[in-house]
């Protein structure tokens, strides 16, 4: 059985559940959840502007490039904001203090952007116009195209910090970055729910890893076959 959730809102609920027989007035256990709810808030807020602005920037780059070379390079964007139980788990397990200002300094993949192309041309370009823009400050990137990861796992990460405007302040957020062709996607997404399946046979699972490896190589190949069509349609087009 999947475990529920428990987000701030939950959380505040049992807090007034749970302090309603004590001598707390109605003002005091709403102060005590306001209190406890509206930091965690806009802390989250926060992360879903910066996923607007990052995500809006890419749409004006499919818009801009459907233009120059007739084409769009996205095909889909997706994004998701982690989940408050995944980053408090994350933190216990690096021993890490639970806090806000802990979470902010140590986990850089609470917004999430995935930008899925139809060539692995296009995610080197987008990523680089990406980084070109000036309100953009790149992290860290790690290229899983050249250097794909033992498990077959394909994928261009970045974490870029962009600003977001607040009533009072600007404050510079952080965002994971993932750029994939529709091939790398497909392995990925069907990879991660195999990946989670219970009770399987150790030989078994071995050998179902050895076979998630082979599909990744047939998936990679197959990136770079299209590739090479689309570059011999470019070059026939030129020379027409």
């Amino acid at each position: 059985m999947t475990e529920q959730k428990k987000d701030p809102e939950q959380l505040a609920l049992k807090l007034a559940d749970f302090t309603k027989d004590m001598h707390f007035s109605e003002e005091d256990i709403l102060d005590m959840v306001q209190e406890e709810i509206l930091p965690v808030q806009q802390f989250f807020a926060n992360y879903s502007c910066a996923i607007m602005r990052v995500e809006t920037k890419f749409k004006v780059l499919n818009e801009q490039f459907s233009l120059i070379y007739d084409g769009n390079p996205i095909e889909s964007i997706k994004t998701r904001v982690k989940d408050y139980d995944s980053i408090i788990r994350k933190l216990i397990r690096k021993k890490l203090p639970v806090t806000l200002e802990s979470i902010e300094e140590n986990i850089h993949d609470i917004a999430g952007v995935r930008v899925i192309c139809s060539f692995e041309d296009d995610i080197y370009r987008l990523a680089k116009c990406l980084l070109q823009q000036d309100d953009v400050t790149l992290i860290r990137q790690k290229d899983y195209i050249k250097n794909p990861k033992p498990s077959g796992y394909r994928s261009l990460h970045l974490i870029v910090s962009v600003p977001i405007f607040l009533e009072n302040e600007k404050k510079d957020v952080k965002v994971e970055v993932q750029l994939r062709t529709i091939a790398m996607d497909f392995w990925a997404s069907l990879e991660h729910k195999l990946k989670y399946k219970k009770d399987i046979d150790p030989q078994k699972m071995a050998v179902l890893t050895k076979e998630l490896i082979d599909c990744a190589h047939v998936s990679a190949s197959l990136d770079s076959r299209m590739q090479s069509v689309r570059n011999s349609l470019l070059n026939s087009s030129e020379q027409e």
